[in-house]
């Protein structure tokens, strides 16, 4: 069985918690090493105790280069009591520092694979800053063995022109996993939430305050006709007044943090549309990403809002579903749903369900496709080495 060890930014972080799954249904073993953004250490996540690497602060640049620093001097002694990996996976740039640290610790001969699923406005900047970490970057991953990456874009905008890594690289989206296939009929079973209101769900990371700003003049014009469901984690680091500018709006609601993929039928199911839309880093990585939202959504049945100029937008329009916004705007948004009644909403939905669900979703056979395609990079023992395992 392969052995993987895990290194990422948060613990708790859901997008985690499902790539563990899906590489223990694809028949690997995982031992999980990371930070964490609570105060106390996090004792499980899908059955593992992760090993503690301290705790980090999101938007706190500084601080977490600290954390590295502190948690590479002492990663040996923190994999000290763990069963060699066969390989290792480092999620984000800071856990590849962390992955070099650790493959050293436990002899140098452990392949490392790159997750890089966020590029990072820092990174892009054409100043000394961004250059010295593109400079990092192409440093730390000069022999890594694989890029696993979540969008075309990224490969297009990022890594292929500023020639950051020269491994292969193996597209793995933010598809929804379903542990058994999914088919078609069982996605029409779903009931349609009585309407109007008609409801939009935005879900997951909540980043983006011009997201917030521009779903709370479009539901103060249609004066109640359109309610947004807020849930997931808000961050608070790019904006302090979150809950306070929820509360103080009449047609928002946030209904805290929920568990995936325990609720995910139950949320988008209680919801007509989900926003797919994102300006926390208009022009660079906002623009380039597939968000999960976007695929969770549209496995339940939500209809899709998004720019049509990004790469969500793109992926959309070749789908033939969803709303697509040419400007972010109020008025654009009262144009495109405005009138929106049911005969309309069902062709809307009628789409999104009628798309292959794989186009949505990873099943155990994409999991265990995944855990080949990382067995196959560790290094066969040589004729010495077998000789003395006979």
């Amino acid at each position: 069985m392969l052995h993987v060890l895990y290194l990422v930014h948060d613990v708790s972080d859901p997008a985690v918690r499902r790539r563990i799954t899906m590489l223990r249904a694809g028949g690997a073993k995982v031992t999980l090493a990371g930070f964490r953004r609570a105060a106390s250490p996090v004792a499980d996540i899908e059955g593992l105790r992760p090993i503690d690497l301290g705790a980090t602060r999101d938007g706190r640049f500084g601080q977490r280069l600290a954390a590295i620093a502190r948690a590479a001097f002492g990663i040996g002694a923190k994999l000290a009591t763990v069963p060699r990996p066969d390989l290792i996976i480092a999620r984000n740039l800071e856990m590849l520092a962390l992955a070099r640290r650790a493959k050293s610790a436990l002899g140098g001969a452990v392949p490392i694979v790159y997750e890089c699923l966020d590029i990072h406005r820092l990174v892009l900047r054409n100043d000394l800053v961004g250059k010295a970490l593109r400079g990092a970057e192409r440093y730390l991953a000069r022999d890594v063995k694989l890029l696993v990456t979540s969008s075309p874009a990224f490969i297009a905008n990022y890594f292929k022109p500023f020639e950051q890594v020269a491994a292969p690289v193996e597209l793995v989206e933010n598809k929804y996993f379903d542990a058994a296939a999914v088919t078609v009929d069982e996605r029409l079973k779903a009931e349609i939430p009585a309407a109007p209101p008609w409801r939009i769900g935005w879900f997951g990371a909540l980043r983006c305050r011009r997201s917030l700003e521009l779903l709370a003049e479009f539901t103060r014009r249609l004066d109640g006709r359109f309610e947004v469901v807020l849930r997931g984690r808000p961050a608070l680091s790019e904006f302090p007044d979150f809950h306070a500018f929820v509360e103080a709006e009449p047609w928002l609601s946030f209904r805290g943090p929920y568990r995936n993929p325990e609720d995910m039928a139950a949320i988008y199911g209680d919801v007509h549309f989900s926003w797919a839309i994102d300006f926390f880093e208009a022009g660079q990585n906002s623009e380039w990403l597939l968000p999960n939202r976007l695929y969770e959504g549209c496995r339940f049945g939500a209809v899709p809002i998004s720019m049509g100029n990004t790469e969500t937008g793109r992926f959309l329009n070749q789908q033939d579903i969803g709303v697509l916004l040419s400007e972010a705007t109020p008025e654009t948004l009262e144009t495109a749903l405005g009138r929106m009644e049911q005969e309309r909403f069902g062709k809307l939905k009628a789409r999104v369900l009628a798309r292959n669900p794989r186009t949505w979703s990873y099943d155990r056979n994409d999991c265990r496709a995944f855990v080949d395609k990382l067995r196959g990079l560790v290094a066969a023992p040589g004729p010495f080495v077998a000789e003395a395992l006979a």
